[in-house]
C-alpha cells in the first residue's frame, strides 16, 4: 500500500511540473511578515538562449493583512554591461470590496503580475524589486508593508 501511495504522489508531481512547459525561471524570496521600504529583493537570472524571446512576471504572495487596494513597485533590470533600466509599476491587488485578487484557497493569495513581454537576453542579468507604496496624501513611503510575504520573479518562454 505504501509503494502504491508513493507511486501516485510521484505521478502527481510529474504531472504538476510537466504542465508548466513555458517556465524557464521561477524563484521566490521571503520578505518576512512585512516588506520594509528599504529592502530590495534581488534575483540573479540564469544565462538564457539569446535567440528566443521571453515574457517576464513579478510574482507575489500576500495575505489578508495587506491593507491597500493597489501596490507600487520599482523594478530594475541590470544588464551585463552595467546599464540598469528602472520601471515604476502599479498593480491592483484587491477588489473594491477589499477581497484580495490572486489564486489560492486560504487567506494566502498568489499573484502573477505581468511585467514585460517579448524580451531578449544576451548574457547574465539581475533583477531588483522594491516596494514603493505610500498612503494617500502622504509623501513618505510605508515603512513596513504588511501582508506581502514573498516576492518572486518568473520568466516564461514566449510561444
Amino acid at each position: 500500500m505504501r509503494i502504491k501511495n508513493s507511486a501516485i504522489l510521484l505521478l502527481a508531481a510529474i504531472l504538476l511540473f510537466s504542465c508548466d512547459k513555458k517556465r524557464v525561471f521561477d524563484e521566490y524570496k521571503s520578505v518576512g511578515s512585512a516588506w520594509h521600504k528599504d529592502s530590495v529583493v534581488t534575483f540573479d537570472l540564469p544565462v538564457l538562449d539569446s535567440t528566443k524571446r521571453y515574457n517576464l512576471f513579478v510574482n507575489l504572495r500576500d495575505n489578508n493583512n495587506y491593507p491597500f487596494n493597489n501596490l507600487f513597485l520599482i523594478v530594475a533590470i541590470e544588464t551585463p554591461s552595467g546599464f540598469t533600466k528602472v520601471d515604476t509599476l502599479e498593480y491592483q491587488m484587491a477588489n473594491p470590496d477589499g477581497t484580495l485578487l490572486g489564486n489560492g484557497f486560504t487567506d494566502i493569495k498568489e499573484s502573477k503580475l505581468f511585467y514585460k513581454e517579448d524580451v531578449k537576453f544576451k548574457g547574465t542579468y539581475k533583477v531588483h524589486i522594491k516596494q514603493a507604496v505610500r498612503e494617500s496624501g502622504k509623501i513618505p513611503g510605508v515603512e513596513a508593508l504588511e501582508g506581502i510575504t514573498d516576492v518572486g520573479f518568473r520568466i516564461e518562454q514566449k510561444d
